[in-house]
C-alpha cells in the first residue's frame, strides 16, 4: 500500500453564536481557531483517511517536506513520526485502519474503556456568559467544564454565578495559566473557590517551575492540581510531589509515551488535543487505550457550529463513545467541508501579504476596572503584563469592560499608548 494523493483543504468553521462572541471580545486569539486544515490522504488501494490541523493552535503543523516524504510511502510505515504534523499524521492513521479492516485503537494499543470522558471549554468570559456556557454544557450530556481565571475578571464572582445554574455534581476545572503568581497570593483565592462542590481541580495555578510555591499549594489546597507533563520535569514532578496529575498533548507518540509514563507513576492526566469532529474521534481513540486518561479530555468541540461529520459527535454523561467502525470510525461530511472552504485566492492574498490570520484581531481597548476606582487599560497585551506585577493577581469585584474602535480621537490616543504599555487612571 502506497499513499498516491495528498490534498490539504482549508476551512472556516464558524463558532457557536456566544463563542463568536466570547473569543473575540477576548484578550486572547481565539477566535482564529475557527480556521482548521484538513489532510485527505488516498492509497493506491482506494481508501481514503482524513486528519486535521488547527492551525494557530497545534503541536506540529503539516508542512509540503512532509507531504512530499509521505507521498509514493506506505502509510504505516511513518503514521508513528510526529514530525509530520497533526493532520497528516491522523489521516494516516485513519487510512491505515481502513485498510486493516480494523479501528484505530486497535493500531495504539488494547482497549481500557468504551466511553472516554471529555470536557466543555471555553475561554475567560464574564460571569453571564461563562453561566450560559456552563448551562448549554449540562443540556448537551457533559458533567465537566474547563475555563479560565483571569485577573482581569473576579473568578470567585465567575464560579458563584455558575454554580447556581448547574447540578451540584456538575465539575468546573479551573485553568490560571500561572496568572495566581505564587502561594502566597495563590492560596486565599484557591481556598475561597474551594468552598464551592463543584470546583473539582486546579491547572497551573502558579508557574509550574516554582517547585516550593506548589508543594505549598498542594498541602493547603484539598483539590487536585494538574500541570502539563515534562515542566517541572517527570522525575522533578514525581520525586517533589508537586502535582496530582498531568495534561498531556502532542502527537501519537509524544502521548502515548507520556501516558504509559504517568501511569508508571499512577498519576491521572487529561488529554489536550484541540480540534472539531477528527480531533475529537483521534483524542477518543487515545483514551480508549490509555489507562490513565481518566479525567476528561479538552478537544474544545463544543466551540464549533458544525463538526464536519455526517453524524455529530454525543456527548452522554460527560462521556462519549469510541467509535468500533475501521479507522477512525466516522464519516466526513464533504458537503459541510465545501461550504466552508476557504478559497484559494483568499490564501494566496494572505501568503502574499505574509498575514498570518484570516480573521484580524477586532479593534477593542480592554480595560480593567477594579472595586477601588482604579482603571486599567490595555490593547494586545496579555497575562505577562499582568505576572509582571500590574494589577493584582486576582482582586474581588474586578470586571472587564469593552470599548470598540468608533473612530473618536479619544480611542485613538488612548489605544496607541496602550499598545505601547498598559495605561491607568
Amino acid at each position: 500500500m502506497k499513499v498516491t494523493d495528498i490534498e490539504r483543504i482549508v476551512v472556516d468553521v464558524p463558532f457557536t453564536p456566544r463563542q463568536q462572541e466570547i473569543t473575540t471580545q477576548s484578550v486572547s486569539t481565539v477566535y482564529n481557531w475557527s480556521i482548521l486544515e484538513l489532510c485527505r490522504v488516498t492509497t493506491d488501494t482506494g481508501h481514503i483517511g482524513w486528519g486535521e490541523t488547527v492551525i494557530h493552535y497545534t503541536y506540529g503543523r503539516v508542512t509540503n517536506e512532509s507531504v512530499n516524504r509521505v507521498l509514493g510511502s506506505s502509510p504505516a510505515e511513518l503514521m508513528n513520526d510526529d514530525s509530520l504534523g497533526a493532520g497528516l499524521q491522523m489521516a494516516l492513521f485513519d487510512v491505515v485502519g481502513k485498510i486493516l479492516e480494523v479501528p484505530v485503537y486497535e493500531l495504539l494499543g488494547a482497549k481500557v474503556r468504551d466511553y472516554p470522558p471529555i470536557s466543555w471549554w471555553s475561554i475567560d468570559a464574564s460571569p453571564e456568559n461563562w453561566a450560559k456556557e456552563a448551562k448549554d454544557a449540562v443540556e448537551h450530556g457533559y458533567t465537566s467544564f474547563k475555563n479560565k481565571p483571569r485577573p482581569w475578571w473576579d473568578i470567585v464572582n465567575q464560579v458563584d454565578t455558575i454554580v447556581k445554574v448547574v447540578p451540584i455534581d456538575f465539575k468546573l476545572d479551573l485553568d490560571p495559566n500561572g496568572s495566581f503568581r505564587n502561594a502566597e497570593t495563590a492560596i486565599p483565592v484557591m481556598s475561597k473557590l474551594t468552598q464551592y462542590d463543584n470546583v473539582a481541580m486546579f491547572e497551573t495555578p502558579i508557574p509550574q517551575g516554582d517547585i516550593s510555591g506548589n508543594q505549598q499549594i498542594r498541602r493547603a489546597i484539598d483539590r487536585p492540581i494538574a500541570m502539563h507533563f515534562g515542566s517541572p520535569a517527570y522525575l522533578t514532578s514525581i520525586s517533589d510531589q508537586v502535582c496530582d496529575g498531568y495534561v498531556i498533548g502532542g502527537g501519537k507518540s509524544t502521548v502515548m509515551r507520556q501516558g504509559l509514563l504517568s501511569a508508571e507513576a499512577d498519576m491521572p492526566f487529561w488529554l489536550q488535543l484541540v480540534g472539531n469532529g477528527l480531533t475529537t474521534t483521534w483524542a477518543a481513540h487515545l483514551g480508549a487505550v490509555l489507562t490513565h486518561a481518566s479525567w476528561p479530555a479538552i478537544t474544545c468541540i463544543n466551540l464549533y457550529s458544525h463538526h464536519l461529520l455526517q453524524k455529530p459527535i454525543e456527548v452522554t454523561d460527560g462521556s462519549h463513545k469510541v467509535p468500533d467502525a475501521p479507522g477512525l470510525g466516522i464519516e466526513v461530511n464533504e458537503e459541510a467541508v465545501e461550504k466552508y472552504r476557504v478559497p484559494s485566492e483568499t490564501l494566496r492574498e494572505l501568503q502574499q501579504k505574509d498575514e498570518h490570520y484570516i480573521h484580524p484581531k477586532p479593534e477593542i481597548i480592554h480595560t480593567v476596572v477594579y472595586p477601588n476606582g482604579k482603571r486599567l487599560h490595555m490593547a494586545g497585551q496579555g497575562l505577562s503584563n499582568f505576572n509582571a506585577g500590574h494589577g493584582p493577581a486576582q482582586a474581588e469585584g474586578t470586571r472587564l469592560e469593552l470599548w470598540f474602535n468608533d473612530g473618536s480621537k479619544e480611542w485613538q490616543n488612548l489605544h496607541q499608548r496602550a499598545q505601547k504599555d498598559l495605561v491607568s487612571d
